[in-house]
């Protein structure tokens, strides 16, 4: 059954399209728009802040009174002190959010007093709803996030500005990644500069049962829209991660013909897709991938690079759109450049570390006036080393200065007493495993699952693929090199039958990804 909703937001979107799509970003006006946002950062985040004040059930407008900050305080603080200062001083007066309360997971209190905190409260009131998003719920339950044609206009300017640095303001566009939100967002992000994409593959199918009907309705408008324009775009041809040759053949045509492609897919689909292109004699030299989604690892990049191509990293989310665009001269695999442009940003110091907040992670504000979230230091659960530093590459000339490097979610998996953290699993699965007994990075996963008698236990799948492997050994490698608590812990539960070694294919996310651990679904 079509509900009026979606009929709505497709509705809304369709009408306007057209103009969107008609007026494409140029790199000149792109320049000038950035250099302005560079220069305003200050005001951009006092208009943000106005709004917050006057929303009476904003989660940042209660914390901001309860630590004895008006408007007028607040604007000069930033004004005396600069922008950053002024948020870490937040900070340490309460103004903030773990990603736990922000979702809604955990209870919110400072000063004694419980805070109501829901997602929902946290919407821009200015943002209009042009197409519908979601978390990939990989970390929790998925969070709905509106997205506003005047905000992916507002990333392009980012977007087309570094992939000019990069060499590509004429490379042919592409995306492998599901037609939902995400999906939608970047399709519309790359149509507004330069050439429209050429390609868009999805992991999933276009139906019923594997897409949700706001993104069938958005994704259909698009097509129409985009038609009416002049400007067409491309739909989602069916390329799935255990079938990727007409997606690598796609590719390979493209780079005979002379042309560069600039393919945006998480980290896995393109290790899944090097794979399968080596395996089939098709050389991919020429391929420039833009990763997401997922930890860009140095065993990743590898993978990809085998094949002739090569890969640079993003980090974003949903939530609050790219943060950081690949340095080009990295000391790291997954090293970005702040859009400092779109967000400030400040890191939680060792002394200052809190419940759901660790050393090293990182709180976000927005700045853009269309986020479609209104953001004052809030985690989205990763951690990071930040600096500046002078890295000479053409994305630092644009006006990024401050690097992101060793991203990770700090979110972990306790389950029977037991704490695996997320960066100990990927070095086994990724680097130790794989060296040992063969596969890629993507062959390897952790799932968590309870049983019938209310007993988590823990499955660790290996592709069929790897060849024969003894389940034993393997466990035992894995063990291993997990250190001696969790080890030791994990040995008892195998010969309780609680943690398994399976031959089986890693599951796959709805979005697309397969994630290194994968925990149970919350409640």
């Amino acid at each position: 059954m079509v509900s009026l909703d979606n009929v709505r937001t497709g509705w809304h979107l369709f009408s306007r399209l057209p103009w969107f799509l008609r007026h494409p970003l140029t790199a000149d006006v792109a320049e000038r728009v950035l250099r302005r946002r560079l220069q305003t950062r200050t005001a951009m985040f006092l208009h943000n802040a106005r709004v917050i004040y006057q929303e009476s059930r904003h989660p940042a407008r209660t914390l901001l009174l309860q630590a004895g900050c008006t408007y007028a305080d607040l604007e000069r603080m930033v004004r005396s002190s600069g922008l950053e200062e002024t948020l870490q001083t937040l900070f340490r007066r309460g103004v903030y959010l773990t990603v736990g309360e922000f979702k809604g997971r955990e209870a919110t209190e400072r000063s004694g007093r419980a805070l109501n905190v829901q997602p929902a409260l946290l919407l821009n009131p200015v943002s209009a709803f042009h197409i519908p998003a979601g978390s990939s719920g990989s970390r929790g339950a998925s969070t709905l996030a509106p997205i506003d044609l005047a905000f992916i206009s507002g990333c392009a300017v980012d977007t087309c500005l570094w992939l000019a640095a990069r060499g590509g303001g004429e490379w042919v566009k592409a995306l492998w990644e599901t037609p939902r939100g995400g999906g939608l967002f970047r399709l519309l992000k790359y149509a507004s500069f330069g050439r429209p994409p050429r390609g868009w593959f999805s992991q999933i199918q276009t139906t019923r049962q594997e897409l949700q009907a706001r993104y069938r309705w958005s994704m259909h408008a698009v097509g129409w829209a985009s038609r009416l324009a002049g400007r067409r775009l491309p739909a989602p041809a069916y390329a799935p991660l255990d079938d990727p040759l007409p997606l690598a053949r796609w590719l390979a045509g493209i780079v005979r013909s002379g042309e560069t492609v600039h393919l945006f897919t998480f980290p896995s689909s393109a290790v899944r897709l090097a794979g399968a292109a080596q395996d089939a004699g098709i050389e991919l030299a020429g391929v420039r991938f833009l990763l997401g989604g997922e930890p860009v690892t140095a065993a990743r990049l590898q993978a990809i690079r085998a094949t002739g191509a090569d890969g640079v990293s993003r980090y974003g989310t949903i939530e609050t759109g790219p943060i950081g665009y690949g340095c080009l001269a990295p000391d790291a695999p997954d090293d970005v450049h702040l859009l400092d442009d779109l967000h400030a940003l400040i890191q939680v110091a060792p002394q200052e570390a809190r419940p759901g907040l660790p050393p090293g992670a990182l709180l976000v504000t927005s700045l853009h006036a269309r986020a479609p979230f209104l953001f004052l230091n809030v985690s989205m659960g990763d951690q990071a080393v930040v600096d500046r530093r002078r890295c000479g590459c053409p994305a630092e000339e644009i006006g990024w200065t401050t690097h992101l490097r060793g991203i990770r979610s700090f979110e972990k998996l306790t389950t029977g007493g037991m704490t695996l953290l997320d960066t100990d699993v990927i070095r086994v699965l990724e680097d130790v495993l794989p060296s040992r007994f063969g596969g890629a990075p993507t062959d390897y996963q952790l799932l968590e699952e309870d049983g019938a008698d209310g007993q988590p236990r823990l499955r660790l799948l290996v592709h069929p693929l790897v060849g024969p492997v003894d389940s034993r050994h393997l466990a035992d490698a894995f063990l291993a090199a997990l250190g001696a608590t969790a080890g030791s812990h994990l040995t008892r539960w195998y010969r309780l039958g609680w943690f398994t070694v399976e031959r089986q294919i890693p599951r796959v996310t709805g979005s697309g990804k397969i994630l290194h651990l994968v925990g149970r679904p919350p409640a």
